[in-house]
C-alpha cells in the first residue's frame, strides 16, 4: 500500500473507533503527518486526555503510552509497537527509588517523565525537559535527588543553588554526542546557532546558543532570525522544524542522529492496532493513582 492509502485507511479507522493518533516529534515523517497531534510525551497526554476520544493510539515508546493510561484511564491506550521501549527509563527500577530513599531520608525525589509508571509512582514529583529547573526550584528542598537523566540533572544543577544529587542513567542517543562533533558542525556553518537538548552531555550543552525540549526547539527555531540551525536532538525534530519554516536550513548535530525506538512504529502498524484492538497499555490502579500525584504535583509546581 502506498502511504496515502495507508493514511487515508487510518484516518478512517480512527473516526469509526472514536480515536485520536498521538505522534511524537521523533516519529518517521509519515506517522507525524497522519497524526491528529504531535508534540513532546507528556503534551500529547495532557492535550489527549481533554478531548472526548474514546481511543488513544500513542506513537511514540511505552513510558509516553503510560503517562497516557495514567492521565486518561477511561480511556483505551493502544502502542503500535509493544516492542518500543526507551532505554534511559529501562535503566532504574521502583526498587532502585526505594533504595535511594532509604539511603537519603527527607531527600525529594524529583523524576524524568521519561521514566516507568512504577518509578514516578515511587517519586515526590515528575518533571519533563522544559520544566525540570522550575520544577525543581519549586520543590524548596536545599538537597533533590533527580533522576534518571545525569545530563538532564546536571543541566538543572547548573540553574539552581540546590545540590542537585542524580542517577546516572542516560539518553544513548542524545549521549553519543560529543563536543567535538559539534565544533566539526559549527565549522562548517560559521556563525550558525546550536540548539541543543538538556540530554545532552554537559560539555555539549557548553557549546549550545539555546537548551530546548523538542516543542521548545521548534518554537525556538521558528522565531529565531538565521539561515542555518544546527540541530541537537533526534533527527525527527527536522520533519517538523522544515515544514514550520521552509526557508531556513537544519544541520543535525551529527549525521546518525537517530533512536530506533522511535523509529519502529510505522503507519502499518498503527493500522493493525485500530483494526485488532489490541496493544493495549494498561497502568495497575495502585500504581496508577501515585504515579498520578507526582504528575499533579508537577502541574502544581508549574503554577506557583
Amino acid at each position: 500500500m502506498t502511504t496515502e492509502s495507508l493514511t487515508r485507511d487510518v484516518r478512517a479507522l480512527l473516526r469509526d473507533r472514536h480515536a485520536i493518533l498521538l505522534a511524537h516529534n521523533y516519529q518517521r515523517p509519515e506517522v507525524q503527518d497522519a497524526a491528529d497531534l504531535t508534540g513532546d510525551s507528556l503534551g500529547l497526554s495532557q492535550a489527549a486526555a481533554r478531548t472526548d476520544a474514546r481511543v488513544i493510539v500513542f506513537c511514540g515508546v511505552h513510558f509516553m503510552a503510560e503517562s497516557a493510561a495514567i492521565l486518561s484511564p477511561d480511556k483505551t491506550v493502544l502502542l503500535p509497537r509493544m516492542d518500543a521501549g526507551c532505554p534511559m527509563a529501562d535503566m532504574i527500577t521502583a526498587d532502585d527509588v526505594r533504595r535511594i530513599r532509604d539511603e537519603l531520608p527527607g531527600v525529594p525525589v524529583v523524576t524524568y517523565v521519561n521514566s516507568s509508571a512504577e518509578v514516578k509512582a515511587e517519586s515526590d514529583v515528575c518533571c519533563t525537559s522544559a520544566n525540570a529547573v522550575k520544577v525543581t526550584r519549586a520543590v524548596g528542598a536545599p538537597r533533590v535527588y533527580l533522576a534518571p537523566d545525569q545530563n538532564l540533572a546536571q543541566w538543572v544543577a547548573r540553574h539552581t543553588d540546590q545540590e542537585v544529587l542524580y542517577w546516572k542513567g542516560f539518553c544513548p542517543t542524545h549521549h553519543r554526542l560529543r563536543a567535538e562533533q559539534v565544533l566539526e558542525v559549527k565549522a562548517r556553518f560559521p556563525g550558525a546557532p546550536f540548539v541543543a537538548h538538556p540530554e545532552c552531555r554537559p560539555e555539549v550543552i557548553d557549546l549550545a546558543d539555546a537548551v530546548r525540549s523538542t516543542s521548545g526547539m521548534i518554537d525556538y527555531c521558528k522565531a529565531l532570525d538565521a539561515d542555518t540551525v544546527i540541530v541537537g536532538t533526534e533527527e525527527g525534530v527536522l520533519h517538523r522544524l522544515r515544514k514550520d519554516s521552509p526557508a531556513k536550513q537544519f544541520v543535525l548535530a551529527y549525521p546518525d542522529f537517530v533512536c530506533p525506538n522511535m523509529k519502529l512504529t510505522a503507519l502499518e502498524d498503527v493500522l493493525e492496532a485500530l483494526e485488532r484492538g489490541d496493544h493495549v497499555v494498561t497502568v495497575p490502579e495502585s500504581t496508577r493513582v501515585r504515579a498520578k500525584a507526582a504528575l499533579d504535583r508537577m502541574l502544581q509546581a508549574g503554577r506557583d
